[in-house]
């Protein structure tokens, strides 16, 4: 087989990423603990927690803010922000839990001596990893194996999921339109020079994309089998999708559907279950008390840059495609849809002022938590969708209606990897990462949406 060039896998890339900015961090505060008269942070035998509560503070407060997103780490400009965000926020929650940290130092400069520490380690951490292993000798070199009209699509989501999973070549097994494949980016090859093209270009992995198994003539066939046989890594497209982008590619399953389907247990598992609507139910009260808490506030936002009826309902579809009323609070202008239900698009002119507020900031979903409460939703799950919405996107999006096998979401998936949805293109992408949560969700991914909501409303990405 041919030495193909070292790469590192998503999951072994986010791994990297917080074992290393550990392992610097405690590295330059060890220095700097040495070097300078700082006593405020010390590596002891009795004072061991210090060091797991630091480290729970960076990783949880870096996923918040978005430390471990593999598409920011790529550029020291993007990634910036959130190490100043994380060193702040995790330096602010160690000073203000002497339970489990040191004591305030009497010399107030430690303070600045741990936040810099902290910042120049994980800087120059994070430019040593742009510099050398998101490079092109770290690349995945990957060969396409499938048909011209699922070329452009395929090029557009890997190059979105991870920029070091580099395609450099395409196999057309489609014979009838063989050579009709032009870019400058990815050349096409015969099905004869597969094996002298992974030979050539250090080819890492070969994925085959053929909607129709039937283009996948014997020629192919034997080639690939050879290649398997000698341990050579063979993956179909759908799974590589799913795995690089954490959505499934519903436009690519066929008649075979089941086969893409294979729904986590946890969606008939009755101990997760009664866990999940446990804490549906303690969310939702805290969730209405702290919103209670900025009612003034929001009655006189209405007041000023609203002027209309603070809340409405509307129809949604739920569990089981169960109608139910949503409430939320009003960030429309009265009479908004008056000609008929429309799609709300970014600088929707409908939206007032104040509306804007509260829907980047997401605190109109807070009525929502009644909702919860009542049980017509549940804090994480599918958007609800309107019925008229749901009917329209059944026709043209398949496997729609599987979102209504859960309860409908406050948050979810789709919500915090993606935009809002104002297109049948946008509600396509949001299916994908629905159906991704269907099929896996548990109380790890849950733990993950939350977080990632978090990061949502703290950089006001809400629409």
């Amino acid at each position: 087989m041919p030495k193909s060039n070292i790469h590192f896998n998503i999951s072994e890339r986010k791994v990297l990423l917080r074992l290393f900015d550990i392992i610097s961090v405690l590295l330059v505060l060890f220095f700097v603990g040495n070097t300078f008269e700082f006593g405020y942070f010390q590596i002891t035998k009795d004072k061991w927690r210090w060091v797991f509560v630091l480290i729970l503070y960076i990783w949880v407060f870096g996923t918040i803010f978005e430390m471990y997103d593999l598409q920011k780490s790529s550029k020291i400009e993007r990634i910036s922000t959130s190490i100043v965000f994380t060193v702040s926020t995790t330096v602010l929650f160690y000073l203000l839990t002497p339970y489990f940290t040191p004591t305030l130092p009497y010399n107030r400069l430690q303070i600045l001596y741990f936040y810099f520490a902290i910042l120049t380690a994980l800087m120059l951490w994070r430019i040593a990893y742009i510099t050398f292993i998101v490079s092109p000798r770290f690349y995945k070199s990957v060969l396409v194996i499938g048909e011209t009209s699922n070329m452009e699509t395929i090029l557009e989501a890997f190059k979105k999921a991870d920029p070091n999973y580099k395609i450099v070549g395409f196999v057309n097994c489609d014979n009838r339109l063989q050579g009709t494949y032009k870019t400058t980016d990815v050349p096409e090859y015969s099905i004869k020079q597969i094996e002298e093209v992974i030979e050539k270009q250090g080819i890492s992995e070969i994925v085959i994309a053929s909607y129709n198994s039937d283009s996948i003539t014997s020629e192919i066939y034997y080639t690939l089998l050879r290649l398997l046989e000698k341990g050579f890594p063979i993956n179909e497209y759908t799974q590589v999708y799913e795995d690089m982008t954490l959505s499934v590619p519903v436009q690519f399953v066929g008649k075979d559907f089941y086969r893409y389907f294979p729904f986590s247990r946890s969606n008939q598992n009755r101990l997760y279950r009664f866990f999940h609507r446990l804490f549906d139910i303690v969310f939702s009260f805290l969730g209405i008390l702290i919103g209670l808490m900025f009612v003034p506030f929001v009655v006189l936002g209405n007041l000023i840059g609203n002027r209309g009826p603070l809340l409405y309902s509307q129809e949604r579809v739920g569990k089981n495609g169960k109608i139910f009323k949503i409430i939320k609070y009003r960030t429309m202008i009265v009479d908004a849809e008056k000609s008929g239900a429309v799609w709300s698009t970014k600088g929707d002119v409908r939206i007032t002022p104040f509306g804007k507020f509260l829907r980047h900031s997401r605190f109109d979903e807070v009525p929502q938590f009644i909702n919860v409460l009542k049980g017509d939703m549940s804090l994480i799950g599918p958007r609800p969708e309107r019925p008229y919405f749901v009917k329209e996107l059944s026709k043209m999006l398949p496997f729609y209606e599987t979102r209504h096998m859960v309860k409908p979401g406050l948050t979810g998936w789709a919500q915090v990897k993606t935009r809002y949805g104002s297109s049948v293109d946008d509600s396509l992408l949001k299916l994908q990462y629905d159906l991704f949560y269907i099929k896996h969700r548990g109380f790890m991914l849950d733990l993950n949406i939350i977080i990632k909501t978090l990061s949502t409303i703290i950089f006001f990405r809400g629409q």
